[in-house]
C-alpha cells in the first residue's frame, strides 16, 4: 500500500483507471443491451474524463473520508491488513459510486433536465453492486498487485 504522497497518487491513478474503465464498460453494456466486443472500444470515449473526475474526487475528498469511515468499522491497531483493506475499499465505493454516477448522469445521460434526479438514483442503484464486485474481486487485487510490483521493497539483511 502507498507509503507516501507520490505512491498515493500513483495508486489512485491506477485504481481510478481500472475502476472507471470497468464501470464505463458496464454502463455502456446496460445502455446497449449487453456486452459486445465494441463496448471495449466505445468505453475509451468516456474513460479519460471519468478517470480524471475519479482521481480528483479520490485525492480531494474520498481518500481521507473513506479511511475515517473504515476506521470506525475496524480498529487498525487490532485488525489485520485484509479487514482494513476491505473496509477502506467498501467505504470508497460507498462514496464514489453515487458521486461518479452523478457525474455520468450529468455528462452522458442528458444533463440537467426533468428526471435527472431519478436518472441519477437509478444509475447509482444499478452501479453500486457492480462497483463493489468489480472493486473486491478484480480492480482491487489487480491494482494492488501492479502497485506491489512497481514499489517492491528491497529485502534487507
Amino acid at each position: 500500500m502507498p507509503k507516501n504522497k507520490f505512491q498515493d497518487v500513483i495508486f489512485t491513478f491506477l485504481m481510478a483507471a481500472v475502476m472507471v474503465y470497468g464501470m464505463v464498460c458496464y454502463n455502456i453494456s446496460l445502455e446497449t443491451g449487453g456486452l459486445r466486443d465494441e463496448v471495449f472500444a466505445m468505453a475509451l470515449g468516456e474513460w479519460p474524463v471519468m478517470t480524471l473526475a475519479a482521481i480528483l474526487l479520490e485525492l480531494i475528498i474520498v481518500g481521507r473520508l473513506s479511511k475515517v469511515i473504515a476506521f470506525r468499522l475496524v480498529n487498525p491497531a487490532e485488525s489485520g491488513p485484509t479487514p482494513i483493506m476491505l473496509a477502506i475499499s467498501a467505504a470508497s465505493v460507498w462514496m464514489m459510486c453515487p458521486s461518479m454516477s452523478l457525474i455520468a448522469t450529468l455528462l452522458f445521460k442528458g444533463g440537467i433536465q426533468p428526471g435527472v434526479l431519478s436518472t441519477w438514483i437509478q444509475t447509482t442503484f444499478l452501479n453500486f453492486p457492480m462497483a463493489l464486485i468489480w472493486q473486491f474481486f478484480f480492480a482491487g487485487p489487480l491494482v494492488r498487485r501492479i502497485f506491489g510490483l512497481l514499489f517492491r521493497e528491497k529485502n534487507r539483511g
